[in-house]
């Protein structure tokens, strides 16, 4: 008997080969074939091994939201799955436009204000959640980390040892700064919420090598105190399917502190996936309407570590 076929679009799913790879295992075990169709802004992308890449417009493109209902009709898409920051709002506005289609996000008005990161860490704050020192021009003491309130990847994050290299920094007003704490441990929470608000998972890994923003290799971890966290947080928000959360362990003080909510899956969900977390397996039963059963015996200790692989494009004629 021929497995029915559930289509899947990938917004901004560029390097997401494996995840790809384990939605269709996932599929496969329910009896369904996965289909994926990832949206970019060009075709010469690695998820082109696994899916269909259509080529499509900027996140901030006022018609983006028309061109992606473009996409769901032409290609029947089930489910819209967004993996960059700026696809996440769109998602939330393409479940409220197009209803018939499954999208795990957490709604607009919450996600909005999470990627600006001094409206997030005021937010957390007036939440009553712990983060760190957060300072003014007027009252920071270094050392000091200025983040870009928007963006990700770790991209243009200054550490600052004295204050005259502070006060040269550019644009000082488009920067978070914070305290810098240098002995620490990093750790992200993957978690999966469904669209009830049942808390299904949530796995804590530490973050042992980074590269460019995310892990490259990390081991999952048993820590009740950020599993306890994450429900405080993920309560708090009202979040919504694929998260992923980051946290600082400050080891001289001993004390967790909330750095990012990311409502969307991270790149190291794929150790968390292999310890156990049946993540790919939620998204698609929620999608089917399938009963969800939450998870607690995932592997502690799973350990896992990225190399490179290439994908190969050669001229088109």
């Amino acid at each position: 008997m021929k497995n029915q076929e559930l289509t899947i679009l990938f917004l901004g799913g560029a390097r997401r080969v494996s995840l790809a790879e384990l939605l269709k295992r996932s599929g496969k075990r329910i009896g369904y074939d996965i289909k994926i169709v990832s949206y970019e802004l060009t075709e010469d992308v690695p998820i082109s091994l696994e899916a269909k890449v259509v080529k499509g417009l900027r996140w901030d493109d006022p018609d983006v939201v028309d061109d992606i209902g473009r996409v769901i009709k032409e290609y029947e898409v089930d489910v819209i799955l967004p993996f960059v920051n700026g696809a996440i709002e769109v998602a939330s506005m393409c479940r409220d436009r197009y209803r018939d289609v499954f999208v795990p996000v957490t709604d607009f008005d919450i996600v909005s204000r999470l990627f600006d990161k001094s409206e997030a860490a005021k937010t957390f704050k007036e939440a009553g959640l712990p983060i760190p020192r957060t300072y003014s021009v007027l009252n920071a003491e270094v050392p000091a980390i200025a983040k870009p309130r928007k963006g990700g990847s770790s991209r243009g994050i200054h550490i600052f040892r004295n204050m005259e290299e502070l006060m040269h920094l550019n644009d000082l007003q488009n920067y978070l700064l914070q305290e810098y704490i240098e002995n620490c441990k990093e750790y992200t929470v993957d978690c999966y919420i469904s669209h009830a608000g049942e808390i299904l998972v949530t796995v804590p890994r530490e973050r042992l090598e980074i590269m460019g923003g995310e892990s490259t290799r990390t081991r999952t971890c048993r820590n009740e105190i950020l599993e306890n966290l994450c429900r405080e947080v993920i309560e708090k928000f009202s979040l919504r399917g694929p998260v992923n959360l980051q946290f600082l362990h400050d080891l001289d003080a001993d004390r967790y502190l909330l750095m990012e909510v990311n409502p969307r899956l991270g790149g190291g969900v794929i150790c968390s996936i292999y310890a156990g977390a049946p993540i790919t397996d939620y998204i698609i039963r929620e999608a089917l309407g399938v009963e969800l059963k939450p998870c607690s015996d995932w592997a502690s200790g799973t350990l896992m570590a990225r190399y490179f692989k290439e994908a190969i494009f050669f001229e088109r004629n």
